[in-house]
């Protein structure tokens, strides 16, 4: 398969008759029967998550429930590859501290992790835009660098623009703004005929969007989810100069990180319409009230969308 953003991202399983609701008591419960001494720290559901469900765990560390995930691998990747990321990136994100194995109380992986503290952009805003963008700049610097040979390629994303174009497509014609449809085509035709990654593969974050980084005192604090983290193309990041930060600031980000030539920033930019046009999809399924549908991302998915147009 090409490894693009599929638009079953937005389209969401249906839940069967048996899935095993997740509630306090049963976290304390796993807690109990596999790390008996975190048991007796206060627990609290984390508002969000789709695929895996988040509780706090105390004031410091937090529990990952695999839920509507159909395999633990994001769970299992993060595990193997976190504690070693960790260390030399200069934004706090989540490391795992202990794991959760399957039981008969609850057949699927868990994990304690370190917890980030701050508000996800999708419920915050960043004021401080030259800070953010430095930050963000800095941050993607330090983790986009050459992988091993053992990392894990992308599942869903990672390809280059051109082999993505159904997947844009289906994306485009789904959220029908069609005073910009021929604007945004343009931008992602651009990035289809940019030339390809020459570089090694290097650590990808692979899904920088609004609810997946923290915000505090107006700039950003954390980056969450490494789920999808895989070895590849950095234009996958990159794109979130025009996702995460706002107007005005993508041309500061890109002369701090310094290391994105004029076709990076070409694919960069068209993966940026196609992650702005699914936030606005998952918006439009959560006006529909449909599972796992963001009502709240659409407006965040059109702004993206505006500053792809614009450029800058």
């Amino acid at each position: 398969m090409s490894h693009c953003y599929a638009l079953s991202n937005a389209a969401p399983p249906a839940t069967s008759d048996t899935e095993i609701e997740i509630t306090a008591d049963l976290v304390r419960d796993l807690l109990q029967e596999q790390h008996p001494d975190l048991a007796g720290l206060a627990i609290r559901e984390v508002a969000g998550g789709w695929g895996n469900q988040m509780w706090r765990l105390g004031d410091e560390l937090a529990v990952r429930m695999q839920r509507m995930d159909p395999t633990p691998e994001h769970q299992l990747k993060e595990r193997q590859w976190l504690p070693v990321l960790a260390p030399r990136l200069p934004l706090p994100v989540p490391t795992p501290v202990r794991f959760g194995e399957p039981s008969k109380r609850f057949p699927k992986h868990w994990t304690v992790m370190t917890w980030v503290d701050g508000e996800p952009l999708d419920h915050g805003s960043i004021s401080r835009g030259d800070h953010a963008a430095d930050t963000l700049a800095g941050f993607l610097q330090a983790l986009h660098v050459e992988a091993p040979a053992e990392a894990p390629i992308a599942a869903d994303r990672g390809a280059h623009p051109r082999n993505c174009t159904d997947g844009f497509e289906n994306f485009l014609q789904a959220v029908a703004l069609d005073d910009i449809v021929a604007d945004v085509r343009a931008v992602w035709d651009d990035a289809a005929a940019a030339p390809a990654w020459q570089g090694p593969p290097v650590w990808v974050h692979g899904d920088l969007h609004p609810a997946n980084v923290v915000v505090s005192d107006g700039t950003l604090s954390g980056i969450v989810d490494f789920g999808d983290m895989f070895a590849g193309d950095p234009a996958w990041d990159l794109a979130a100069a025009w996702v995460l930060l706002p107007a005005g600031t993508a041309s500061r980000f890109f002369d701090t990180y310094a290391h994105a030539d004029e076709g990076a920033i070409r694919r960069a930019r068209g993966l940026a319409a196609m992650k702005s046009l699914f936030l606005i999809l998952m918006g439009r399924n959560g006006d529909r009230g449909l599972p796992g549908g963001k009502p709240h991302w659409g407006p965040l998915g059109r702004a993206g969308l505006d500053r792809v147009l614009k450029g800058a």
